[in-house]
């Protein structure tokens, strides 16, 4: 056998992205805020495309009962969705009644106005301690070493400089600076001017009267607590494994960063880019937010002026390709509110119930149901649901709350309740009711929450109501029962 050089042609299918494909999926996976800056870098590097005013509404009226959405303006016939506001049922997480008649972002007379969704700054750390420093009692020298401290602070509240060396800076004895710094602690957030992460949590559990001996010894060893060494922290502390469990859940409930709220940037406005309206007996009204959306023109007129003046092939063959691109994303752009309108529609079908009565009407949803739904791929589905958020008279969602895992229900004896299946969120909202209306007297435990969510309709073990009840951010049984005693008491 001789190894020599040759040549061969061979025949293969492979799968390229062009870029126009790779166009369409960036600007499918943007938000309407992130699509604006795209859109106005697009047209200062291309003279071909003019941002003009904002994009017309593009607006699709569902009708549930059937595979065509109505037409804008049709009049309602026997398959219309009746949204009478007497037929909607109280919302059983927030309590709003869902007034479609009710004017402004609430209801179907929606104005457009997003200022509520925008949230303001606020003071800086150190301008809130020293708001509250004015009402101190104090000497003039131990107010004058206070405002030192917590000039010292760092970001998250704590005292980095030793005690000692800031007494010797200031010239002041250890005690006057002992003295300025529990004035320190005694301001809110609870735990600012801590030295370390044990005095911060102390001073909050403090606050709550949780700071026993037992949870003081748990604090001066918290390297084990992190290691994980509960066998050695049982017999340091002498308690039992529920009254282990209490002290490390109230350690977890303490912020180590009690300063973080302040001195930091707002949050940007949440801005929807679906709105979703009560179109009376025509169904839901389903809608892209054009208050962000502008719109992009190619400028025929300007191509036809400057297109003669091209005498040369390159600046000819320029042109060209500025006018291609220019069409090619206007197309992109016309498909890309095709397609959220598409899945935005389909969900809106099929959580009606959640549009009706709220979040314990909320089904088992997935995104492959979507894409199969849609004939979309599924990865494109992915990419419509993300950073995008829906409007609607319950509030604003982001598309993924909408996709949400489910348990196995019967239905039972609540008729909102479908056969097969049952949101997760419909089951933490059920779990919520529940703690709401037990009394002081008789705390439902995780195996008695199971046995009345069974008499509800929901076939969820044990483990399941306990992940949901601290995804709720709902406590133990044991918890609740001091928490609620403290309450009686108070």
């Amino acid at each position: 056998m001789t190894l020599a050089p040759r040549l061969d042609l061979r025949q293969s299918q492979s799968l390229v992205m062009t870029p126009q494909l790779k166009q369409a999926i960036g600007l499918l996976q943007l938000s309407n805020l992130e699509l604006e800056a795209v859109l106005m870098d697009a047209a200062a590097a291309n003279p071909l495309l003019r941002v003009s005013g904002q994009e017309g509404e593009v607006e699709k009226k569902i009708d549930p009962k059937s595979e065509e959405p109505a037409e804008a303006g049709a009049p309602g016939g026997e398959s219309a969705l009746d949204l009478a506001p007497e037929s909607l049922d109280r919302d059983r997480d927030t309590g709003d009644f869902g007034d479609f008649s009710s004017s402004g972002a609430g209801g179907s007379g929606f104005d457009g106005d997003f200022s509520d969704f925008a949230s303001g700054g606020g003071p800086t750390l150190s301008e809130h301690l020293h708001e509250q420093l004015y009402l101190v009692h104090g000497t003039p020298e131990q107010m004058f070493i206070a405002r030192q401290i917590i000039g010292r602070l760092d970001e998250a509240g704590y005292l980095t400089v030793p005690l000692e060396e800031l007494a010797n800076d200031l010239g002041v004895s250890r005690g006057d600076a002992e003295t300025a710094l529990r004035m320190v602690q005694s301001l809110e957030p609870t735990g600012v001017g801590a030295r370390d992460l044990a005095e911060c949590i102390s001073l909050q559990l403090a606050e709550r009267d949780r700071l026993d001996p037992c949870i003081t010894l748990m604090l001066n060893n918290l390297d084990l607590l992190a290691k994980g060494n509960f066998a050695q922290l049982k017999r340091m502390c002498r308690a039992d494994d529920e009254d282990l469990a209490q002290m490390i859940a109230d350690i977890r409930s303490c912020d180590p960063r009690p300063g973080h709220m302040f001195g930091v940037e707002p949050a940007p406005p949440v801005v929807p880019d679906v709105l979703v309206r009560g179109g009376g007996v025509s169904g839901w009204l389903v809608s892209l937010n054009r208050e962000n959306l502008p719109r992009l023109v190619v400028d025929r007129a300007y191509h036809a002026r400057v297109s003669p003046s091209c005498r040369d092939k390159a600046a000819s063959s320029w042109l060209g390709e500025q006018l291609a691109d220019a069409n090619r994303l206007v197309r992109a752009l016309d498909q890309r509110q095709r397609t959220i309108l598409t899945v935005a529609r389909e969900i809106v079908r099929r959580q009606e119930g959640f549009f009706l009565r709220g979040v314990s009407a909320l089904v088992p949803l997935t995104r492959r149901e979507v894409a199969e739904a849609t004939e979309l791929h599924e990865s494109t589905v992915s990419r419509v649901t993300a950073n995008k958020f829906l409007h609607c008279p319950r509030g604003c969602f982001e598309l993924r709350f909408f996709f949400a895992s489910g348990v196995s229900s019967s239905g039972g004896a609540d008729p909102s309740i479908d056969q097969g299946a049952a949101s997760a969120e419909a089951v933490k909202a059920a779990i919520k009711t529940l703690i709401d209306a037990e009394p002081a007297d008789a705390i439902l435990s995780d195996d008695a929450l199971v046995t009345e969510l069974k008499k509800q309709g929901y076939e969820i073990a044990r483990r399941t109501v306990a992940k949901y009840r601290e995804a709720a951010g709902l406590g133990s049984s044991v918890q609740r029962r001091r928490q609620k005693a403290l309450a009686r008491a108070g």
